[in-house]
């Protein structure tokens, strides 16, 4: 009974705080992770009253599943970004500005970090440097795209931004990977070939060949339906069905094996988008179905936020550095990136903007990063990073989109109606 409460107050008061945002000119999923924030264990969970909130962070990650499917939902739409039509307009961009903007990144991040290490040993060890500077690439998709569907953004740079942050979480993992490996060779004195070379890759192969597998699988049963309510059945099982999957872990001749949710389930949508001739109305209908799901992920993931981490003066000073210097190198990395391959400016002056929000792929990377010694350290600056930019990422989303031209300013105009 309680978790139905619970449930219907984050859905209902993500709804009615969004109202207020509006007002405020402020991107609705804002107003989901205050929500949460609010009905989190900080705030009326801790008043213990049963259905009022959540009162531990155990009850939040009891409901951690519907955060796994909203992320794979969230990979399944991003994938119809990937079309082939898209691709040979901007694919080459795509690339390149997805490796160079978290390459950028993290190198920047290691740098300032390091040279903190050097200079105060006693507050950041050189492995958990190391590391932060990994953590740095990642990049949310969830709160990027929410404030593109709520606010109808369409454009060169919209359609561009959608690629890259799908890209950037293969470059993430990958520099996560063999950062963590060489943070971990650091402290036990023996370096890993296969942690750090061979693992990412193997992950990443075999996520894509899921994915690709999973897309075909779908193509073919979708063909033995002609209704759309049931075509739109078969495309959530098949979603429910990779997320599912992707969870699984397993090991082969000494190398550990798994797969990236937001990897299969992008490749997923991607392949299907690209051989299924109705896959355009299918996905339009998908996206009007997970609406409320996204609400219930955002505001989970306010609830999810730490405030514990605010009292710690070593967390807050690494964390402010963390976030200067990463807000810094994806900034000069995607303009960069932007100008080497022939973007236009507006893309060059925004684009890096819309790639500051850290949500999911970094808070995973951050348990992981746990095996350090001080790994406790890194999960609690990653904690407060991802309280200061899932705060203030959608609403510089919103305000870059905007300066770029590919939002509508606000005005009474329907919600139904696409911005023009």
């Amino acid at each position: 009974m309680e978790i139905l409460i619970c449930l219907s107050a984050a859905l209902i008061g993500g709804l009615l705080l969004s109202r207020l945002a509006k007002r405020l000119k402020l991107p609705a999923v804002t107003a989901y992770l205050v929500a949460g924030l609010l009905l989190g264990p900080f705030c009326l969970g801790a008043l213990q009253i049963g259905g009022l909130g959540f009162s531990s962070m155990e009850a939040v990650e009891h409901l951690n599943i519907l955060s796994q499917v909203a992320l794979g939902f969230i990979a399944f739409t991003i994938g119809n970004e990937f079309r082939v039509s898209q691709l040979k307009t901007m694919g080459r961009q795509a690339i390149v500005v997805g490796i160079l903007q978290a390459v950028t990144a993290t190198a920047l991040v290691d740098f300032a970090l390091i040279l903190l290490h050097l200079l105060r040993p006693d507050i950041i060890s050189i492995s958990s440097a190391i590391t932060l500077g990994a953590i740095a690439a990642a990049t949310a998709p969830a709160a990027t795209l929410m404030v593109v569907r709520q606010y109808k953004a369409d454009g060169p740079m919209t359609r561009l931004l959608l690629m890259v942050v799908a890209i950037d979480d293969a470059v993430g993992l990958v520099l996560f990977s063999a950062s963590f490996g060489v943070a971990m060779a650091l402290e036990s004195g023996a370096v890993s070939v296969v942690t750090v070379l061979v693992e990412p890759v193997v992950e990443i192969v075999l996520s894509l060949g899921l994915g690709a597998l999973a897309g075909l699988a779908l193509y073919w049963v979708e063909q033995f339906f002609h209704s759309r309510s049931k075509r739109l059945s078969i495309s959530i099982g098949f979603v429910l069905l990779t997320a599912g999957l992707s969870m699984k872990e397993f090991e082969v001749g000494g190398i550990h094996c798994g797969f990236s949710l937001l990897l299969v389930c992008m490749m997923t949508g991607t392949l299907f988008c690209n051989i299924c001739s109705f896959s355009e109305e299918l996905m339009a209908r998908v996206d009007g179905w997970t609406a409320p799901l996204f609400v219930l992920f955002f505001v989970l993931s306010g609830a999810e936020l730490d405030l514990s981490v605010l009292r710690s003066p070593s967390v807050l000073l690494i964390g402010v550095i963390y976030i200067l210097v990463r807000s810094l190198g994806k900034y000069l990395g995607s303009y960069g990136s932007c100008a080497l391959t022939g973007c236009s400016e507006n893309i060059q002056k925004y684009l890096g903007i819309t790639l500051l929000p850290q949500a999911g792929v970094a808070l995973g990377m951050a348990i992981t990063a746990q095996a350090l010694t001080d790994g406790a350290a890194v999960r609690s600056v990653v904690l407060f990073s991802v309280l200061v930019y899932e705060l203030v990422g959608p609403a510089l989303t919103k305000r870059a989109l905007l300066a770029a031209g590919e939002i509508q300013p606000e005005g009474r105009t329907s919600a139904r109606t696409k911005n023009l």
